[in-house]
């Protein structure tokens, strides 16, 4: 765990913001790149790509503060403002699941404003995000933040005091659920590449296999994940299911019925 890269003076640069930067400019480049082989306008895609870049920190953001109100009352404030009351410079505190559905929104939108074919412009986009999932939790494990529950597994690591998962669970091991979710993401980004050569049949089948592909793989991570109170959903039979299980879930089902859907009215009818 390393969450400050280097500091001078007073200025800190911080492990998980680079980290997210390298994951939006990497997960860019492989956009533009994937939109000059589809014959999209690169220079669309690069002014999407800032809408979605905006979209998605405000999105996560969004999704962060409203299960954790009773942390801002008193400093508002904080919510919005890179420099925190507290001296800290950076906003801490991101739910990225937020962040995915707010990007989604802004997508869909721009692509019917400018006229692009949607389901394409999705299917351009949707390695870059596993990619920036990849990248992007590296951030989260070298800060030390969506950490994982105690265990005696071997797998178990102990977190520095000083850190979130050190604070919440200090000297004890915990499941590095950041590295869980950094490993589906390379995994899924693999996949996405492999059976769009394979298996791709209709405009939507990249972008819809990666959330079908997320959620599954979100909504199992999360069994190992610690979270507050406040974004539990429901217990059943003393198993503690997430808010971001639920929208996992959901995107699996929405996922899964679409990729069926569309690949049903590809297929030729028997005479």
């Amino acid at each position: 765990m390393h969450p400050i890269l280097f500091k001078i003076g007073w200025f800190e640069v911080h492990s998980y913001g680079v980290m997210l930067a390298i994951a939006f400019v990497s997960g860019i480049w492989l956009s533009v790149v994937r939109a000059k082989k589809s014959g999209l306008d690169p220079n669309k895609i690069m002014d999407l790509s800032v809408l979605i870049i905006i979209s998605a920190i405000v999105g996560s953001r969004i999704a962060y503060v409203l299960p954790h109100m009773d942390e801002f009352r008193g400093h508002w404030l904080d919510t919005i403002n890179p420099i925190q009351s507290n001296g800290q410079i950076g906003i801490a505190g991101l739910t990225i699941l937020g962040g995915v559905i707010l990007a989604l929104v802004v997508t869909f939108l721009y692509a019917w404003w400018k006229k692009l074919p949607v389901w394409k412009l999705a299917d351009v986009f949707a390695p870059a995000i596993a990619l920036g999932i990849f990248v992007g939790r590296i951030g989260c494990f070298l800060n030390g933040c969506c950490y994982g529950i105690p265990t005696n597994s071997p797998i178990g690591m102990v977190f520095p005091e000083n850190s979130p998962a050190g604070f919440a669970f200090p000297h004890q091991h915990i499941y590095p659920t950041e590295l869980f979710s950094s490993f589906y993401g390379l995994l899924i980004f693999l996949i996405l590449l492999w059976a769009e050569k394979k298996y791709k049949t209709f405009d939507g089948f990249t972008f819809l296999l990666l959330w079908a592909l997320y959620g599954a793989a979100r909504f199992t991570v999360d069994f190992f994940r610690y979270y507050e109170n406040s974004m539990v959903l429901a217990r059943i039979h003393g198993v503690s299911f997430s808010l971001n299980q639920g929208v996992s879930l959901l995107l699996v089902i929405v996922s899964v019925f679409l990729l069926f859907y569309f690949h049903k009215r590809k297929v030729p009818k028997k005479a």
